[in-house]
């Protein structure tokens, strides 16, 4: 490369490989929420990402290489000819990485999501080929080449970790996904607009800068069609027929969505119900109230999850409960809650104290306090790190926690590696439907606590059957019924038989991942 050229070449190639690699690595921080959301946050679903993505950049960085060995930049029309090779690339690569999620959306109502890795190759290949380009571009081939590759790299590097910081957790957690994805394809058609007005002059500089303004215009015109209706087209799938959210609450933490009945999903799974009624029991809320059957005074109650808040507005109110902490790592779930009448109070109940903190973390950071009760209806067995809340690692932890004679009382979603590591680890245990209530000390539901329970719970001062009413009377007897733990259909079973149940099953512990992994993919099916 010419002497006057290669200062300023140098400067530029780093100013070009921190953006470029802020942008890349920003698409692939937007391109997993969907994945995630689609695919219920699914094990596996970052590594089959990332390996798409590696495998699309390694492509694209390999046939950049290929291109720079046919193509000299030693002369000033040189150097302005790879700057406009490489303008095209990135602006195309921004065009296919715009597009890569919406495609997913259309995608997912015909196929399942991993029909949109080859999209994912291709834009991870066309961003790919940029950084063999830039290094080509402004590095000269001489003594110092490799000083100077390192720099050019490290520039990518910082901008890389900037892009998944500001992405990940600034903008996500302020705009939406939609606002996010535009706001990244224009700052790469900008991107492309500066290196291709460095690359030209005259006539060829206005026509540079006229197509990189007719794509910006062409995303801010397509924005709207593109991510219309996201969510339900990667919470439907194939049902998807118009359907709209009640509430969609996006944040840094995920993203919550509720539908006209009520129902919540977390980051695409499904994630409970706004119920506390007995009378209509579609979200199983009678396990809540069994707190009341399990334990003869819960007077101090730890709650680790929020999600739709019904739950927690029961067990505040049972009879006996003093206090009610609650550590929820998205504060998202806070405001749908004060949307729905039926939960909103627990927000305001001197009872209540709401911690936003990771459960497993804010048990470790806390070893002196101590429960009558620790409640865990948390997500499901094989969702991306739920292992850290039902490793023997974790129950440990818990068992910390428990004053003598209490419970810890969770969801195992039918898991049997879930349900054996609880009742190893515990030497008391009692399956309650899909729970498993486990303690230091014998477990027992009392039929006399549980009819103490279904009758003096009050709730926003009403009580949770209308006794003076024939349906509250039928509703009451039918719910009695159902937690009696001598009835025929029992939902109830002894730590001995779920032992001999889960024979085969495994223990898990935070280094065997093992309820996450024992499925590699799963495409669950449309509400």
């Amino acid at each position: 490369m010419n002497d006057a050229l290669r200062p300023a070449s140098f400067t530029r190639a780093l100013a070009i490989s921190a953006a470029s690699g802020f942008i890349a690595l920003s698409y692939e921080i937007l391109w997993y929420r969907a994945i995630s959301f689609v695919s219920w946050s699914i094990a596996s679903s970052f590594g089959v990402l990332l390996g798409a993505y590696l495998t699309g950049i390694a492509g694209g960085a390999s046939f950049a290489g290929r291109l720079c060995r046919t193509r000299a930049s030693s002369t000033a029309t040189g150097h302005a000819r790879e700057l406009r090779l490489l303008a095209f690339f990135t602006l195309v690569a921004n065009l296919v990485s715009f597009a890569v999620v919406p495609s997913l959306a259309r995608l997912s109502q015909h196929y399942a999501w991993p029909a949109v890795l080859p999209v994912v190759g291709l834009a991870a290949a066309l961003l790919g080929a940029v950084f063999p380009l830039v290094s080509h571009f402004g590095i000269a081939a001489d003594e110092r080449a490799g000083v100077q590759l390192s720099y050019v790299y490290v520039a990518n590097i910082i901008g890389s970790a900037a892009g998944s910081l500001l992405t990940g957790f600034v903008l996500l957690d302020r705009f939406s996904y939609a606002a996010n994805a535009l706001g990244l394809a224009l700052a790469g058609v900008a991107l492309a607009a500066a290196i291709g007005f460095l690359g030209s002059s005259g006539r060829s500089r206005a026509a540079v800068l006229g197509v990189c303004a007719l794509a910006a215009a062409g995303l801010v015109l397509v924005r709207a069609s593109a991510f219309d209706h996201l969510y339900e087209r990667l919470l439907y799938r194939g049902n998807f027929a118009g359907q709209t959210f009640a509430t969609v609450v996006e944040n840094r933490s995920g993203v919550i969505t509720v539908t006209d009945d009520d129902t919540v999903y977390g980051g695409g799974a499904y994630d409970g119900r706004f119920n506390i009624s007995l009378e209509s029991d579609e979200n199983l809320i009678l396990r809540a109230y069994g707190v009341g059957a399990l334990h003869a005074a819960p007077r101090h109650v730890l709650m680790i999850g929020l999600s739709s808040g019904s739950w927690a507005q029961v067990i505040a109110n049972l009879p006996g409960v003093e206090s009610l902490d609650i550590v929820e790592i998205n504060p998202g779930y806070e405001q749908i809650i004060a949307q729905h009448p039926t939960v909103a109070s627990v927000l305001t109940n001197p009872k209540v104290h709401i911690y936003t903190d990771d459960g497993r973390r804010w048990l470790l950071r806390h070893p002196e306090s101590r429960f009558d009760f620790i409640v865990q209806n948390t997500t499901w067995n094989w969702r991306a790190h739920i292992t850290d809340l039902e490793s023997v690692d974790y129950l440990t932890i818990v068992q910390r926690h428990l004053e003598a004679g209490a419970l810890f009382y969770f969801n195992t979603t039918e898991s049997d590696d879930v349900q054996r590591t609880a009742a190893m680890t515990f030497p008391h245990a009692l399956r309650v439907y899909n729970f498993m209530a486990v303690s230091q000390s014998p477990v027992v539901w009392d039929d006399a606590r549980w009819q103490a329970t279904l009758r003096g719970t009050m709730i926003d001062g009403k009580p949770a059957f209308d006794l003076g009413t024939e349906k509250g009377k039928a509703a009451y007897e039918e719910s009695l019924a159902r937690g009696r733990a001598n009835a025929a259909t029992s939902p109830f079973e002894s730590r001995s038989s779920v032992l001999a149940r889960t024979a085969a099953a495994g223990l898990v512990t935070d280094d065997n991942m093992l309820p996450e992994w024992r499925e590699v993919l799963r495409f669950p099916p449309p509400p």
